[in-house]
This record gives C-alpha cells, structure tokens and sequence, in this order.
C-alpha cells in the first residue's frame, strides 16, 4: 500500500522515540517535582528531533502537521497537569495522534498522489481497534466496577466487526475478508465474561496479540 521509502524509516524512528519522550514530558506536567524527569526527556527528545528535523527539510508541509500534533499534544498536557490522564477525551485523542501516522506515513512517501481510499480504509480499521481496545482494557482495570464500561465494551466490539465487514466490502472481496478475520478475535475477547485472576500485564499481552491480528490482517488484504 505505502512503497518502501527512507521517510517511512524515519517516520519509525521518530515514533518510537517520541512515545518515551511524551511519557516524560507528560510526567513532568503531572508531577511536583519533575526535575528527575528532565534528564530523560532531553535525551529521547534531542533522539527524536533528528529524524524529524531530516522529515521537516525533505517535507516542509509537515511543519503544518507538527503544529497540529503540538496542539493535540497540549491536550495531553492539560489532563496530565490535572491528573486525569485516563479521560475518555484525553484517549480519544491519543487515539487521533496515532491513526493520523496511517496516513501521514502514505503523505510522506508518496506526497503528490495524495492518499488513496484504501489507506483511509486501514486509518478507519486503526482507529477501531483502538478504541475497542480501550473500552475493554478500562473494563477490566480502572473502571472495572463500573458495568457502564462493560457493556459498551460489548458493544462496540460487536458494531465494529460489523463496521469492518462495510470496510472490507469497500476494500474488495475477498481480499477484504482479511480486515474481518482479526475482528472476530477482538469481539471473541471483548466478550469474554471470566477475567478474574488476569493481571495488568497478561491482559496487555493479549492486547499485543489483537494488534499483530490486525496487522497481519490488514498486510493480508493489501498482498492480495
């Protein structure tokens, strides 16, 4: 879908590097004292900024996307300084900050054919994912006695298998069949009525798990 490009690697290695450079920022903007996170955030921050500074120069619209993720960003910034990171809004726009890189990473490779529909298709199956991902994971942990976060839980896992398969349809068959499969295991999960005993870590792992599915799916429908 998106070709082989040096931007795409560099795109990589500022993703990678900002999410440990956000995180200290972030805990910075939470904490009392945040001076024990300075060190950190000046390291994984001057490691981002050199691919972004070589994206910037090879791609001087991205400036434009920059202030946009800045803005979203100061969103982040607001509920951390408040403590209430866990916010459905503040996910909501994590989730935003991390579907957009679907298309970006196609802008990037390929800036003067625009972004063709299929790629609008896997941002739209990103975006499914994690959502449901975060309604489930609230579910169990934090909101956990909250049965409100259940049942929506429930049934978006079931509305978004039914959205992928509009997806998939408007992706191509059977080659879109791919994008459905890995939704069936998200809705099996989602449904899953015993997880007691399941700690934080075991229920990220399965969570690691649905995200390669939907990966693999969506490598699937491109391939064929």
């Amino acid at each position: 879908m998106t070709p082989a490009s040096w931007t795409t690697l560099l795109l990589t290695w500022a993703a990678f590097t900002c999410y440990p450079a956000s995180y200290f920022a972030l805990s910075m903007a939470r904490a009392r004292r945040g001076a024990r996170f300075r060190r950190p955030l000046a390291f994984w921050a001057l490691a981002a900024s050199v691919p972004a500074v070589a994206l910037v120069v090879a791609r001087p619209w991205l400036v434009l996307v920059g202030l946009g993720y800045a803005c979203l960003f100061a969103v982040n910034v607001a509920f951390a300084r408040r403590n209430h990171e866990r916010d459905l809004v503040n996910d909501a726009v994590l989730i935003v900050e991390v579907a957009a890189l679907v298309p970006l990473t196609r802008l990037l490779a390929e800036p003067v054919s625009g972004v063709p529909e299929r790629v609008w298709l896997l941002t739209a199956v990103c975006a499914l994912t994690l959502v449901g991902s975060t309604l489930h994971v609230k579910s169990l942990l934090r909101e956990r006695r909250n049965p409100a976060y259940a049942r929506a839980s429930h049934a978006f896992a079931t509305t978004s298998l039914v959205a992928v398969a509009g997806l998939a349809w408007a992706w191509g068959l059977p080659a879109g069949v791919a994008l459905v499969l890995p939704f069936l295991l998200l809705m099996a999960r989602a449904l899953k009525r015993d997880w007691s005993g399941w700690r934080p870590g075991r229920i990220g792992l399965v969570e690691l798990a649905c995200f390669v599915a939907v990966a693999a799916g969506a490598a699937a429908a491109v391939r064929f």
